[in-house]
C-alpha cells in the first residue's frame, strides 16, 4: 500500500475546529468574520480547521456559497494549519461536485457525511463512498453522525470501504455507542484517524487511540479543547482528564439546543458575531439563552451582565 498518507495521519491530529459559518443581519455570509473566526482559533491553539460541517450549516448554504466558504477559508489560513472542510451532502453529485473542488483549492483532507434524510443501506453508503473516493486522492474523512443522518455506518461497510480505498484515512465519529468507535479501531487499523464528535467522549476517545476530536465546543473555548488533547500527547494525563471535566458544564449548555444555534447564539454574547442563523435554524429560547449568559460568565468568556 502506498504511504502517500502517512503525512496526514501525523498531522492531522488534535482539535479540529469545525468554525461556524457567520451571517449578517440580513442573512449573507460574512467572510471578514469567518477570516476573524479562524485566526482566532489559530491564536488559541487549534489543531486544524473544518467548515462547512454540521456547525456550518451547510443545508442552509447553495453549492456555490460552500464553494466560496471553502475558498475564503483556505485564503484565511494559508497553509498555517491543516484544512478539512466537509463536502457531504444527501446529494451523491453535489457531494462529488465539493469534494472535487476542495481536491482543486489543496485541502488537506475532506470530510464526507453520511447522507442524511435519504437513509441509504450499507451496500448503498458503500458505492456513494467509494465512488467518491475514487474520483480524488485527497484523503477523505467519513462522517458519521446517526443522530442526523437517521443511519448508522456499520463498522464492516467502514472496514471494507478502508481496505478498498486507500485515501480513506479516518472518521469523525458522532455516535454514543462507545462499543462501536472500539470496534472501529478494531476493523480499520490501528493507524486510523478517528475523531470524536461527542464533545462528551473526546478525551475517552484518545484513551483507545483516537486522534481527535471536532468539537462544536471549540468554537467558544478553542484554548482549553487544544489544551487538553496537547496535554494527552504531552502525557500529562491528569491535566488532560481536568480539561475534560471542567469542559462539561459548557459541552452541555451548548447542545441543550440544536448544534450550531447554542455556539452562534454564546457568540454572538461574546461580540464575536451576529447571532444569526438560517432559516429553518433559529436562536434559542430565552431561557437558554439566559443559561447560556451564565455559563459564559462562569467560564470567563464574558463579564456578568449587571441588571437593568
Amino acid at each position: 500500500m502506498s504511504n502517500k498518507y502517512d503525512a496526514i495521519k501525523q498531522n492531522l491530529r488534535g482539535s479540529i475546529a469545525p468554525v461556524i459559518t457567520p451571517f449578517k443581519a440580513n442573512g449573507d455570509i460574512d467572510f471578514e468574520k469567518q477570516s476573524e473566526l479562524i485566526e482566532f482559533q489559530i491564536e488559541n491553539g487549534t489543531h486544524a480547521i473544518s467548515v462547512t460541517g454540521t456547525s456550518g450549516e451547510p443545508s442552509s448554504l447553495t453549492t456555490e456559497e460552500r464553494v466560496q466558504v471553502m475558498e475564503n477559508a483556505i485564503k484565511t489560513i494559508n497553509g498555517r494549519i491543516p484544512f478539512a472542510p466537509g463536502t457531504g451532502s444527501t446529494n451523491h453529485d453535489e457531494t462529488m461536485y465539493l469534494t472535487k473542488k476542495a481536491e482543486e483549492m489543496g485541502v488537506d483532507a475532506a470530510m464526507v457525511i453520511v447522507p442524511y434524510y435519504n437513509k441509504p443501506n450499507q451496500e448503498a453508503l458503500y458505492d456513494h463512498f467509494k465512488t467518491v473516493a475514487d474520483s480524488v486522492e485527497i484523503p477523505i474523512i467519513i462522517y458519521n453522525i446517526p443522530g442526523r443522518t437517521a443511519q448508522n455506518m456499520e463498522v464492516g461497510t467502514m472496514a471494507r470501504l478502508v481496505k478498498d480505498c486507500p485515501n480513506i484515512v479516518g472518521a469523525k465519529e458522532s455516535n454514543k455507542d462507545f462499543e462501536h468507535v472500539n470496534r472501529v479501531l478494531l476493523n480499520c487499523g490501528r493507524d486510523f484517524l478517528l475523531y470524536s464528535g461527542i464533545e462528551l467522549l473526546c478525551y475517552p476517545m484518545l484513551t483507545i487511540g483516537g486522534a481527535g476530536s471536532i468539537s462544536a465546543t471549540a468554537n467558544v473555548e478553542p484554548k482549553k479543547v487544544a489544551e487538553m488533547h496537547d496535554a494527552w500527547e504531552e502525557g500529562d494525563l491528569k491535566r488532560a482528564q481536568d480539561l475534560h471535566f471542567e469542559l462539561m458544564n459548557l459541552n452541555d449548555v451548548l447542545f441543550k439546543d440544536t448544534n450550531p444555534a447554542p455556539v452562534k447564539a454564546a457568540l454572538g454574547m461574546m461580540g464575536m458575531i451576529e447571532p444569526v442563523l438560517r432559516r429553518p435554524m433559529g436562536l434559542p429560547s430565552e431561557a437558554l439563552q439566559k443559561e447560556i449568559r451564565e455559563t459564559l460568565v462562569e467560564y470567563g468568556k464574558i463579564e456578568e451582565k449587571a441588571s437593568v
